[in-house]
């Protein structure tokens, strides 16, 4: 049974085409299991042109495996890993990056806009250089952020140098690498290890695909023996090309970054109709596939009321999440319900007045 397309995450979108077409033609026939087939190598090196560097690739099912077993890697249990307070490694994923890393303490810097900053990350390693404080190692950021904005190159580069002078590894969760890629018209290697970033966590998931996320070592040494954590953690596809094939669709046609730009552009839709409303009001730049809106709760329940579903698990506000088949006449849709219920709950005050 369809149902009415939603916002409220962009995990609720189908398989794009390409993505379905290349498992589909992986289908056919038999293919060696446990990523020795030529899906597996043909995703991998699609990743090394894009990248334009020659660096390691591994598949996961999920961004929380993807994040916690690339952290896990950079870690011994005895170190620390700096996050910003809004971070998914944090509020999201259940303990994993301890738990894979057995132990290591996630140190999270207060951050107003989900954003790390080079004084925050030095501020959070150098409080403390005793051996009785879990020893500081990687700094994790998430591009875009969970408020829905970009870090630019200069940002990226600037905690990088920290990183290097305090003697940290970088790592990136890229869930939704690819809008920052189109929102910055920044080519992958610019925003990652041309800036300075050792690990990348290549989200597919939230750009058209069914499942599957994909570890980039910049720094091959990193990665040493990476694919027997994966085995350990339940994460080596018996049957890879169905991992690594949907990339293939993905990366080789552009549909990638194509569909980041629909997301984005659908996310700076909805913005501009509702800028104007007066007791509506925007909780972050929109940069991305986002919109954080603060709005009275009564417009809240009526938006509601009226079938549309959405999260406030951020400062209170409603999130909307774009995705690559997002529909602009549903974009408008729910730009005309903001409005009508702004306008009833504006009426209502003014009878009351």
């Amino acid at each position: 049974m369809t149902e009415v397309q939603q916002f409220a995450s962009d995990n609720y979108a189908g398989v794009c085409p390409e993505a379905w077409a290349a498992m589909e033609d992986a289908n056919r026939g038999h293919a060696p299991a446990y990523g020795d087939d030529d899906w597996t190598q043909r995703a991998s090196d699609a990743f090394r042109t894009l990248f334009e560097t020659d660096c390691e690739v591994f598949f996961a099912f999920n961004g929380t495996a993807a994040n916690s077993l690339a952290l896990a890697s950079l870690c011994q249990s005895y170190h620390s890993v700096i996050c910003s307070a809004s971070a998914h490694v944090e509020t999201d994923e259940c303990g994993a990056p301890e738990f894979f890393s057995n132990g290591s303490k996630l140190l999270v810097a207060p951050s107003t806009d989900g954003k790390l900053t080079p004084e925050a990350v030095r501020t959070v390693a150098t409080s403390r250089s005793d051996i009785h404080f879990p020893k500081p190692r990687v700094v994790t950021i998430t591009q875009p952020t969970e408020t829905g904005q970009v870090y630019s190159v200069a940002e990226i580069r600037a905690l990088s140098a920290v990183c290097r002078e305090l003697g940290l590894k970088l790592h990136m969760d890229g869930a939704r690498f690819a809008h920052a890629c189109a929102s910055l018209g920044a080519s992958p290697a610019e925003l990652t290890w041309q800036s300075g970033v050792d690990v990348l966590c290549f989200g597919g998931t939230k750009n058209g695909m069914a499942v599957g996320e994909a570890v980039l070592f910049f720094d091959a040494t990193l990665a040493q023996d990476f694919d027997y954590r994966c085995k350990q953690a339940g994460q080596l596809a018996s049957k890879m090309r169905f991992l690594s094939a949907p990339w293939v669709g993905m990366l080789e046609s552009g549909a990638w970054l194509r569909n980041a730009q629909h997301a984005n552009h659908c996310a700076l839709r909805l913005a501009a109709q509702i800028v104007d409303l007066p007791d509506i009001a925007p909780m972050f730049p929109v940069e991305a596939n986002g919109v954080f809106v603060r709005a009275p709760e009564p417009v809240l329940q009526s938006l509601r009321e009226r079938g549309w579903r959405f999260y406030t698990f951020i400062g209170g506000g409603a999130r909307f999440m774009f995705a690559w088949d997002a529909d602009p006449a549903r974009v408008d849709q729910l730009a005309a319900d903001i409005r009508s219920a702004s306008a009833e709950i504006g009426a209502i005050r003014s009878q009351a007045a």
